[in-house]
């Protein structure tokens, strides 16, 4: 997922933060529906009022140009509230869609507010298909809105056939419920319940709630410890000691711990921390991966002995004697939640016997097609038992993935030995008593598309259940933990007890999705003693030094108020940093010696602490104060008065500091002799003005540090040259210029000192500086870059770095390029080309970079489509976050000309050769279909001169659409859809009056899960079908069309699908009989199918079956 700015890292979901922006009305109503009160959150709130549900008509919604949008203003709790809508997506493919506060821009300082709120996109066809997602947020004047980013993908949104986009018009509803809140910020988890919380990096609940079922696990968390690890290496480097870390912070720290580093160390940039995945393929890819570190350690085999159990699937012969089988293991098991009321009921599915006869019989070794009984039995069970619920399926019906909400109940002790052992298989040891207690529920709230994950764990497996929900932690008792996440339909109570209502039922969409059970027989082993002799020596070095440094902080921050820290400057700072690490002011504060003196002494003590540290004796000290000027600009302002340097430090500081932080920041006046000894301070009147002086070399291009110098106000600049050339090691009768650097921000002024005026009649002061340098002849000023001060420090202001990457490459730096923000567009595209070699700039496209995905932004920069420099390296406007790099391409024509035209990407099949060649087809914005196929012909081979050419939309292995030929290509959208170019077959030119067109699609269903699932894959096509032809026939000219060889084909299953549901045919069968429907929404919709088996070989970890298709998979790189 793709944003503006990344938000906090304790944010959760895929909720992310926009910057507030101006409000602007949308143009379309919004109608206000009251809804049933809605449940408060636990722990939370008390006095809830009613929850209200809004709807938000959106007309003409592909055609909207705008990147955002707002609802009109609502109010919720006396509240004013908005909907915000990314139409095309935040910088992602996905639509954007978050709740505002209205008036955030006008409330007091300080506001706040809490509501718990849904947000969906409604499907107008089907309406249980509408995607609604929940959460709940503090607003605040920093976060404003909150809501998701990625909340459904836009080739789902813009499918019209998913029902979201109805006569193009969009429906959204937001459901919100202000709360009032008890101090969420004041619990402490650890004092509450003796355990802490992980914070949550932007959407990584699901890896909390897992890493907390792990931890509580002794004996892995021992495993864990004893991996080896060494004191050279880096957490953010190293699973093993990344988990080390963690696991050790959570045993032994106070408060909630970080996962930074140990995401870090699965390869994972910020990217993969906003983008929430599932925890059940978490859990796999996470324990490979530490089953492969742990190989030839001494902990090797920890993960198999843990979690790995057996079964045994057979196939068994009725009639003759012959069985099958074969010994799998698995890490966990995947439980059918749908048609089962419990877990047992979920392993009598499991172990349930299909029978394999008639049509379906067994091809038995040495005995042929047999009748046969097919089914699972379980070898044995691991001492930690980790079951997988299926909570989410597959709807044929709708070709999605929904959520399974159903009641769905699990027990406290689980008896895998009941009924004589009905699970179990021959070879199974009976000696061993599989009765499982629970240890662990994991549970999701939310639906399909996303939602919070959080744990509840019984640590010592007694009584006591604890609530592990990312930075939080609580006691629960149990039937919060069990059988509040049942799942099903919760009653709310009448709210008119006297009148016969009919009670309100909603769905509860928190429930278990994951279970962890240990066996009982290996509870001691399991639930071990893990103390510090676990931990690596230098491990345990580590983690104490960082948990001191950190104490150390916190202490000091806790007496903070008792202190103040003093930041002195002296003379030796100035030259070290000008022209190194600063070029304006005269010092970065946060680089020179500080002292941190406890308020109440007086201040002539720490000018004791100073002469002992510095060597500088009291007598010869002087200190200035330092004061920021309405130019934004800090210099040093006056020397403490000896009635100052007698208060105490705290009462200095209130003084010198009017924003009441814990700092004083002095300038040490220190006077040397010609031996360099210090020397008393001049006495200073008020006719003595102190400056700093830079000294500017335009041959170098180098600024440094001169010196200071006290003058008198009615003096001239004049009488101080001699002492400047010396300063600079000039010859004596060297003409020298004078500039003042008078401020930066947000512009740098810089003005010419006329030597023959006074300093006073200059407007100087105590503080200012002046730059010099050599007088240049208008001859030799040309042989510099920047000759003079004022050009040096513009170019230093505004001097950039870029890093070049070619668009093909953006991952890697192609070159960098030295260049001022102030850069026009032609500017930085000449320099880009020159450095390219390419005569013509305008034929270089550059695109900016997004800070957070870390990729190239959708969209390429216009034809002088900015102003500068500065704004191609800003971050969606929102200063002061910028970005130092670009990307360009070198087009075949000029922009400019590029920008007039529309290219189009159409992949071209050829009628008799199996190849496809993608064309990039560019034409002018105003041209039609029949100017694509005219200018294709010219590019592609074609089967004989006069062939007829069409252009079709395919979206995921299907034909959605046949262009007209008169379509204004303006409006079509290859970024979602391919566009497919071939030629028009010579027979469905001539249909005859009861031929029918009609589309044929590959496709294969997964024996693993739901029957009637089907996958489409590979190319559709069309094809003709006669009145009366039998499917026989068709096959034939299938076969011929696709060349496929006769085995190959013999192996394929014909079916008629509509709406996704297969009918197998038989030869006999007349295929233009299922074709009669005129219905159907679309025609896609109904087609022949042509089934392939799936030969793929089966992994030992199977495919995760609950991520949605579109979903990243979870991946740990290192």
């Amino acid at each position: 997922m793709t944003m503006m700015t990344p938000p906090p890292l304790d944010q959760e979901d895929e909720e992310m933060l926009v910057p507030h922006q101006e409000f602007t009305e949308g143009p379309q109503p919004m109608e206000v529906i009251s809804a049933e009160p809605a449940t408060a959150p636990e722990n939370q709130q008390v006095e809830d009022p009613p929850t209200f549900k809004y709807r938000w008509t959106i007309e003409n919604f592909s055609r909207m140009n705008t990147k955002k949008l707002y609802s009109d203003m609502f109010f919720v709790g006396g509240y004013k509230w908005r909907v915000l809508i990314f139409p095309k997506g935040n910088n992602v493919d996905h639509l954007s869609l978050y709740l505002d506060v209205a008036d955030s821009t006008t409330l007091p300082y300080g506001w706040s507010r809490y509501a718990q709120f849904s947000l969906a996109v409604v499907n107008q066809i089907h309406g249980k298909y509408t995607i609604r997602k929940d959460t709940q947020h503090q607003f605040n004047g920093r976060e404003s809105d909150w809501g998701f980013t990625s909340f459904m993908s836009l080739s789902e949104l813009y499918d019209p056939s998913r029902g979201y986009l109805v006569n193009d018009t969009c429906v959204i509803e937001a459901e919100v419920g202000v709360r009032k809140v008890v101090d969420y910020w004041s619990y402490d988890s650890k004092k509450e319940t003796g355990y802490v919380g992980l914070k949550n990096q932007g959407a990584t609940c699901y890896m909390n709630s897992l890493l907390q079922t792990l931890y509580h696990i002794p004996y892995f968390r021992k495993a864990v410890y004893h991996m080896p690890t060494t004191e050279n290496d880096m957490p953010s480097g190293s699973i093993p000691l990344a988990l080390q870390s963690l696991f050790y912070k959570l045993q032994y720290s106070d408060n909630s711990v970080a996962t930074k580093e140990l995401t870090k160390s699965f390869g994972w940039d910020t990217y993969d921390s906003f983008m929430q995945h599932d925890v059940q393929e978490l859990n796999r890819v996470l324990c490979e991966k530490l089953e492969d570190k742990m190989k030839g350690t001494v902990v090797e085999g920890t993960i198999q002995h843990l979690f790995e159990g057996h079964h045994m699937n057979y196939i068994e012969c009725i009639n003759v004697d012959y069985k099958s089988t074969r010994k799998e293991s698995f890490y966990d098991l995947q439980l059918d939640v749908k048609g089962c009321r419990d877990v047992y009921a979920s392993f009598d599915k499991y172990v349930e016997v299909e029978r394999l006869e008639g049509d379906n019989k067994y091809q038995a070794e040495n005995h042929g097609l047999q009748d046969a009984k097919k089914g699972v039995l379980f070898i044995d069970f691991p001492p930690v038992l980790q079951l997988q619920l299926k909570r989410f399926e597959y709807d044929f019906m709708r070709d999605t993935m929904v959520k399974i909400n159903d009641r769905y109940e699990f027990p406290l002790q689980l008896d895998l030995d009941r009924d004589n052992g009905r699970y179990l298989s021959p070879d199974a040891d009976r000696r061993v008593r599989n009765l499982y207690t629970l240890h662990s529920v994991l549970v999701h709230s939310g639906g399909v598309h996303g939602g919070h994950y959080y744990a509840f764990i019984r640590p010592t497996l007694s009584d006591q259940w604890f609530k592990f929900d990312d930075e939080r932690v609580t006691k629960e008792d149990a039937k919060r933990a069990l059988e509040e996440q049942y799942g099903g339909e919760e009653e709310l109570p009448q709210t008119n007890p006297g009148f016969n209502n009919t009670p309100f039922k909603f769905t509860k969409y928190s429930n278990a999705y994951m279970l962890v059970y240990i066996r009982e027989s290996d509870k001691e082993k399991i639930m071990c003693n893990v103390d510090e002799k676990d931990i690596a020596e230098h491990l345990r070095v580590r983690l104490k030094k960082e948990q001191e440094e950190k104490e150390h902080k916190k202490k000091e921050k806790a007496e903070a108020h008792l202190y103040t820290i003093i930041k002195v400057a002296r003379n030796e700072d100035l030259a070290e940093q000008i022209g190194r690490e600063i070029f304006f002011d005269l010092v970065d504060h946060d680089k020179v010696r500080s002292f941190r003196i406890q308020k109440q002494l007086p201040f002539n003590h720490f000018k004791e602490e100073v002469a002992k540290e510095l060597g500088i004796p009291v007598q010869f000290q002087r200190f200035w104060l330092w004061a920021k000027r309405q130019n934004h600009t800090y210099r040093p302002n006056r020397p403490l008065l000896p009635q100052e340097e007698a208060q105490s430090v705290g009462q200095l500081r209130e003084v010198s500091n009017k924003a009441h932080n814990a700092e004083l920041k002095l300038f040490l006046e220190v006077e040397l002799g010609p031996d360099l000894s210090p020397l008393s301070p001049p006495l200073k009147t008020k006719e003595d003005i102190l400056l700093f002086f830079k000294l500017y070399d335009p041959e170098k291009e180098a600024l440094r540090f001169a010196g200071r110098l006290f003058v008198k106000a009615l003096g001239k600049p004049t009488e101080i040259l001699p002492k400047l050339i010396e300063m600079a090691e000039f010859p004596a009768n060297e003409e020298i210029e004078l500039y003042e650097e008078i401020k930066f921000e947000p512009n740098v002024m810089c003005e010419h000192i006329d030597k023959r005026i006074s300093f006073k009649s200059s407007q100087l002061e105590d503080g200012d500086i002046i730059c010099y340098q050599k007088t240049l002849t208008s001859a030799n000023r040309d042989q510099f870059r920047y000759p003079d001060v004022p050009s040096f420090l513009e170019y230093v202001r505004n001097r950039q770095v870029v890093h070049f990457r070619s668009l093909e490459k953006p991952k890697e730096d192609d070159f960098s390029l030295e260049l001022s923000k102030l850069f026009t567009y032609d500017d930085v595209v000449e320099r880009v080309a020159c450095h390219l070699g390419l005569d013509d700039p305008t034929k270089i496209r550059l695109t900016s970079h997004n800070c957070y995905s870390q990729q190239p932004k959708p969209q390429p920069i216009k034809y002088r489509g900015v102003d500068h420099l500065s704004d191609m390296l800003a971050h969606y406007n929102q200063l002061p976050q910028t970005s130092d790099i670009l990307y360009y391409e070198i087009l075949d024509i000029p922009l400019p000309e590029l920008q007039g035209l529309k290219t189009l990407k159409v992949a071209f099949h050829h009628a008799t050769k199996e190849e496809v060649a993608i064309h990039s087809i560019r034409l002018p914005k105003n041209s039609t279909v029949a100017d694509v196929i005219n200018d294709l012909k010219n590019k592609v081979e074609l089967s004989r001169p006069d062939a007829e050419l069409r252009l079709l939309e395919v979206f995921y292995h299907k034909i959605y659409k046949i262009f007209p030929l008169g379509e204004k290509i303006e409006n079509i959208n290859d970024q979602y859809w391919t566009l497919r170019a071939e030629e028009i077959p010579e027979e469905e030119k001539n249909l005859g009056p009861h031929d029918r067109l009609i589309h044929v699609y590959h496709f294969t269903r997964d024996p693993n899960q739901n029957q009637m699932q089907v996958q489409n894959f590979g190319e559709p096509f069309f094809l003709v079908i006669k009145e009366g032809e039998a499917l026989a026939d068709v096959k034939l000219r299938i076969q011929k069309k696709l060349q496929v060889p006769d085995e190959e084909f013999a192996k394929w299953k014909i079916a008629f699908i509509s709406l996704g549901r297969p009918e197998y045919l038989q030869d006999s069968d007349v295929v233009s009989n299922r074709f009669q429907r005129r219905d159907i929404y679309g025609a896609w919709e109904q087609y022949l199918g042509l089934e392939h088996s799936d030969t793929a070989p089966k992994r030992a970890y199977t495919t995760n079956q609950n991520r949605h298709t579109f979903e990243k998979p979870v991946k740990i790189y290192n």
